[in-house]
């Protein structure tokens, strides 16, 4: 009797695992076919999107110099601080502030931006008025409300005092007889920016890794492509490579509560056309880059997602599909390497 009780239940127990083992594979058949069902909608969808590349072509010497002077406190007046303090590396390349403080801690009138992926846009800061990153490099430092260096000269003479910098703009230029300029200065700063590059995830999918992205991930995309985002935010940058007037519909201030009316673009180029137009930013990290918009008076993304549906597209988006397209968006996170992050100058 007792081994017939014992036989029962193992027969229970097999069929129990068993039947465990059919729902298991049953589930992973519906996820299999889910997922496939996604990566057919998205295929003919992608090529409004580039992958990310990160490029080896760059002279390492002036990548060196580049480095060392994005982290030195001395190119501005009172020497408090450096590129990365409202640039930090560490936190994926911005301050986190709505406005960044400078050196007489007065506030700037626009966020800013990342200086991660910045070298393949179209152009620098909000209003454009610098065509790449070398050109952008320059000004913060000469802005009275950022770095507060009165004049090119005065940098230079006291960078001029370094030995180190005596050697590393002689190791970047070398065919130079008196390299320590302001110009070799921009290029240098530029150099090394043009390596803060961040492929993602995102990237191996586009590139035909159908596991980079998990299934949310791809209805978010899905959904971020169908909504019409993929109008402006395209590219490699998705963003980045347009300027677009903020907002289509309505006044954008009516969105973002903004304390402040910022007429953008219009101030550099006075054409009409140009009122509240600004560069479309990049999405790339954009999970870290808070706060949002131009003016940095946006903290959560879900609700920049919702503003954008409707400033730009007058759409309502709910919330189920806020929560989508922010899924995806964290797909775009990626960091660049720690020795990049860290100050050579402290090494």
């Amino acid at each position: 009797m007792k081994k017939t009780v014992l036989s029962f239940a193992s027969v229970l127990l097999i069929t129990s695992c068993s039947s465990n083992d059919e729902a298991k594979q049953s589930t992973q058949n519906t996820q299999q076919q889910e997922e496939q069902r996604y990566d057919e909608a998205l295929a003919d969808k992608l090529n409004v999107f580039q992958p990310l590349e990160i490029t080896d072509t760059l002279n390492p010497a002036l990548v060196k110099l580049g480095h060392h002077l994005y982290f030195d406190n001395q190119l501005s007046r009172k020497q408090t601080m450096s590129c990365n303090t409202c640039h930090n590396l560490s936190t994926f390349g911005v301050d986190n502030q709505p406005t960044s403080k400078g050196e007489e801690g007065k506030f700037g009138d626009r966020n800013s931006p990342t200086t991660l992926n910045a070298a393949i846009h179209i152009a620098q800061f909000w209003d454009g008025r610098a065509a790449t990153v070398e050109e952008q490099a320059g000004m913060p430092i000469l802005n009275p409300i950022e770095m507060n260096i009165p004049n090119e000269k005065f940098l230079i003479d006291r960078l001029k005092k370094s030995s180190l910098y005596q050697q590393l703009f002689k190791e970047a230029f070398p065919n130079e007889k008196d390299p320590i300029t302001y110009n070799n200065l921009k290029k240098a700063i530029g150099a090394f920016e043009r390596k803060l590059i961040t492929p993602s995830r995102f990237d191996e999918y586009l590139k035909g890794n159908k596991t980079a992205l998990s299934i949310e991930e791809k209805k978010g995309l899905l959904t971020f492509i169908t909504t019409g985002c993929t109008t402006c935010h395209n590219g490699a940058g998705i963003g980045g490579n347009m300027f677009q007037k903020f907002a289509v519909f309505g006044n954008y201030w009516d969105y973002t509560h903004s304390t402040k009316i910022d007429s953008g673009k219009v101030t550099i180029t006075k054409l009409a056309g140009d009122r509240f137009v600004f560069k479309v930013p990049s999405l790339r990290n954009v999970e870290k880059t808070h706060p949002y918009f131009h003016d940095g008076s946006v903290q959560k993304l879900e609700d920049a997602v919702k503003i954008m549906a409707k400033a730009q597209l007058n759409k309502d988006l709910s919330d189920d599909e806020v929560n989508s397209i922010v899924t995806f968006l964290k797909a775009l996170t990626s960091d660049i390497p720690d020795d990049l992050k860290k100050s050579p100058i402290a090494q």
